[in-house]
């Protein structure tokens, strides 16, 4: 299991949310099963889309205090067909380890997304 900042972190970075970047299914379990409400995004490499979702991602995780990943699901296919991946990104809102809702939508800007995940998570 690996989970890796895909941003990148520098030592002073403590404290600072950041979405951290899943490798496959295993890592996905063991993130959201660790936090109390957790915001993943379904992405692909080379969507545009979902690159300019990063930076977002990082506000909502400060703004609303939940943790942010990301998880390729053409890394691990069986994501595709657990979580229906239709289209990327994908957004799925887990609160103590279980989905609670889905988005997708294409580019979502960040106030929506923080009233949509206060409206799941409160």
């Amino acid at each position: 299991m690996t989970a890796n900042t895909r941003s990148g972190e520098s030592p002073g970075d403590e404290g600072v949310r950041r979405p951290v970047s899943l490798d496959d299914e295993d890592a996905l379990d063991a993130f959201v099963a660790d936090a109390d409400a957790a915001l993943v995004e379904f992405y692909t490499d080379g969507c545009g889309i979902c690159a300019s979702m990063e930076p977002v991602l990082g506000n909502v995780a400060r703004a609303v205090d939940v943790d942010v990943a990301l998880v390729n699901p053409r890394d691990d296919p069986p994501l595709v067909e657990r979580f229906d991946v239709r289209s990327v990104p994908l957004f799925v809102l887990f609160v103590d380890g279980e989905p609670v809702a889905r988005r997708a939508e294409g580019f979502i800007p960040g106030d929506d997304l923080t009233a949509w995940v206060d409206e799941h998570v409160a």
